[in-house]
């Protein structure tokens, strides 16, 4: 009840357009301060959503364990398109979707990741080690004014959440959460590397060019010689810079998502009905794909969007997989 009045305040107001500048705008006058500052943190979320050339920086930085050295850094980019899969006012949910081409005009679309933020969430889903996701209780007092932020791997299984405020002062406009366990990112997980997991934080910033995503991974391992809890090996940063422009055609993108778009949404929802039914999720990972459901799934979108298989021949087919393979070993 609490959040549809402040829903219903905010929306009363004046729309806010989307922040040209790091700041994100402040919502009218007229708008009680709470509304306006739930306001103002949807803005900043929305803002988020675009055409954008991105900036993958990924490096280790200093090894806390006696021999390993740490990884050079790597560097990438990417032309990404992230479009809004559904805005419910508390809750808002922003699809990636990679756009690539050759120099002979093909294109090449892969689903990324997939962000969803919820206002004052009772719960958020989390990483509790290998192949096992835990719904976690937010207390009262960690979750007013805080929004959570839940990521998703390609194939919409989940890889992490975490809560936190939005935060506007020292002319910044950024959110950042919690230390919170996260799996492997296939760029360790298909190595030999002494670490299973990280222990990380994220922060999301508007900046006047678009906004930055920023991790800080402590990168974890087993404790040598006992079996207590993990240590740290390597912290990492990992700095991804999302540049508004318009110099591609974002169009084989957004073609993509109208095609198969339906499919997805029937996949969403047979992972959350096994989430909230367990109250949480077990599911196994493999190291060159992530989840043991991701290629299969993937591939039935891009058979949907080839149409030689239907959104109706699909779900059912995904529902049927996600059900097997959320199914833990008994031994």
């Amino acid at each position: 009840m609490r959040s549809s009045l402040l829903l219903a305040s905010a929306l009363a107001a004046l729309a806010v357009p989307v922040p040209a500048l790091a700041q994100a705008p402040t919502a009218p006058a007229s708008v009680s301060a709470e509304a306006a500052r739930f306001e103002r943190d949807r803005q900043s979320i929305l803002a988020q959503a675009g055409q954008w050339r991105v900036r993958f920086d990924m490096r280790e930085n200093v090894s806390f364990r006696e021999g390993y050295e740490p990884l050079e850094e790597k560097l990438s980019a990417g032309d990404e398109i992230v479009r809004v899969v559904y805005d419910d006012g508390t809750r808002i949910s922003l699809q990636h979707i990679l756009v690539m081409d050759d120099d002979m005009g093909n294109h090449f679309i892969i689903k990324h990741w997939r962000q969803d933020w919820a206002y004052e969430p009772e719960t958020v889903l989390t990483y509790a080690g290998p192949n096992q996701w835990t719904l976690t209780p937010v207390p009262a007092a960690e979750r007013r004014g805080a929004w959570a932020q839940t990521v998703w791997q390609t194939d919409d299984s989940p890889r992490y959440g975490g809560v936190g405020r939005w935060d506007y002062g020292h002319g910044l406009a950024e959110w950042t959460s919690g230390a919170t366990w996260r799996p492997l990112a296939r760029r360790d997980a298909i190595r030999d590397v002494p670490y299973d997991r990280y222990l990380g934080s994220n922060r999301h910033a508007l900046t006047p060019a678009g906004w930055v995503h920023i991790q800080d991974n402590m990168k974890m391992g087993p404790a040598q010689g006992d079996e207590g809890e993990p240590v740290a090996i390597v912290q990492e940063d990992v700095v991804n810079t999302y540049r508004k422009v318009d110099n591609y055609d974002p169009k084989p993108g957004d073609d993509y998502w109208a095609a198969t778009k339906e499919y997805w949404a029937g996949v969403r929802a047979a992972w959350d009905h096994r989430i909230n039914a367990s109250g949480g999720l077990w599911l196994e990972e493999e190291a060159n794909r992530g989840a043991v459901t991701g290629k299969p799934l993937m591939d039935w979108a891009e058979e949907v969007q080839a149409g030689t298989l239907t959104t109706e021949e699909a779900i059912p087919k995904a529902q049927a997989l996600i059900a097997q393979a959320t199914v833990a070993p008994t031994n």
